[in-house]
């Protein structure tokens, strides 16, 4: 019986047809010496391995760049260089007291025409309250001008004003000596504004200052000492006229100057002055500097002594007196200026009686008498 041959030999020429290249696309070649060819599965592997890890480079460089934007936007901010718009509603102006007067500002119109021309060419600075608001540090008047275009035109380009934002943090007084060097280059800023904001500063003892001259030099330290003395004289003088004078940012400093020293060698022309601005009630700034310059011109009432004659001579003004004394409760401190005197003592004058608060100024006043 003959067996079956169940394997044979194939002999292919050398040089024969490419059978590779006969073969579906899809399949995958295992055999020996015909090209290897990547089916599509590995292909799709390799595709998605590539777009992973281009997209974690793209990634990557994107969290590089959000950092370093971080960092210099937190760095900016620290050195108030970052300005936004900010609504006006969010803006409070009670944190620091103003040197404007709120009476009409006769400037606010050239103002508010500047920036409808051309826009606000400086930002207002601003520091956040930490509730979600802000207060206003420098720009009143820009403010002022923002808020009255704002009803006057129903422009919602008046909604939000450019604000500079300060970090937070700094202390009340450097906030008020930020707002003080500003006004100090402006041109505008009268002597009547910057008395009236250092006799504010020194009746609230803001920064622990204790009277008007200590305010003068905490506020005002980037002026020269002649210009602080004007400032303590306006201030004086305000003392006497402010409530009565409707254009006080219109007197000169020559002038200013000249009534403060009126009244202080004669205290009585003060109320020759008031009768003078009460006969025209309706003034403008002129008619005002005319009535007090005839009260400046009267001629000066003899000083009368506590006795009803007058006086052979009044002594000259030091401008301030100041004194210390040793008491049970503590040091007592003492400051007479012209039309002030103030006790500091460590002690609730407020549960002592009426009466013997009565008493006690009389006493002190028959004391000054006697002398």
């Amino acid at each position: 019986m003959t067996k079956k041959r169940r394997m044979f030999d194939i002999d292919l020429p050398e040089g024969g047809p490419d059978l590779a290249a006969d073969l579906p696309p899809d399949l995958e070649v295992k055999s020996v010496g015909l090209p290897q060819r990547r089916g599509p599965m590995a292909t799709a592997i390799g595709e998605s391995a590539e777009a992973n890890r281009r997209r974690a480079e793209v990634e990557a460089e994107i969290r590089a760049e959000n950092d370093s934007l971080a960092h210099e936007f937190v760095r900016l901010k620290k050195l108030g260089l970052i300005t936004d718009l900010i609504p006006l509603d969010a803006i409070h102006v009670g944190k620091l007291l103003r040197d404007r007067s709120r009476r009409m500002d006769p400037q606010l119109d050239d103002l508010k025409a500047s920036i409808l021309a051309v826009g606000l060419s400086n930002p207002i600075l601003v520091e956040p309250d930490g509730q979600g608001g802000y207060e206003l540090i420098q720009g009143w008047r820009r403010l002022s001008a923002f808020k009255a275009l704002r009803d006057q035109t129903g422009n919602a380009r008046f909604e939000a004003i450019p604000a500079t934002l300060m970090p937070a943090g700094e202390t009340l007084d450097g906030l008020y000596r930020r707002m003080v060097d500003e006004n100090l280059v402006r041109k505008d800023i009268s002597w009547a504004e910057m008395a009236r904001l250092a006799r504010a500063y020194a009746e609230d003892r803001v920064g622990g200052c204790e009277d008007l001259d200590q305010a003068v030099n905490m506020l005002y330290a980037s002026a020269n000492p002649q210009k602080r003395s004007y400032i303590r004289r306006f201030a004086y003088l305000m003392s006497h006229l402010e409530k009565h004078l409707e254009h006080p940012e219109a007197l000169s400093r020559s002038f200013g100057l000249a009534l403060a020293q009126r009244i202080e060698v004669d205290p009585g022309s003060v109320s020759l002055m008031v009768q003078a601005l009460r006969s025209l009630p309706d003034r403008n700034a002129e008619e005002e500097t005319a009535l007090l310059q005839q009260a400046l011109e009267a001629p000066v009432a003899p000083p009368i002594s506590p006795r009803g004659n007058p006086a052979r001579g009044r002594p000259v003004s030091r401008g301030k007196t100041s004194l210390r004394l040793t008491r049970p409760e503590g040091e007592l401190r003492c400051t007479a200026s012209p039309g002030k005197v103030e006790f500091r003592l460590d002690t609730d004058f407020s549960v002592i009686e009426r009466a013997r608060l009565e008493a006690a100024v009389e006493a002190f006043f028959a004391a000054l008498d006697r002398g």
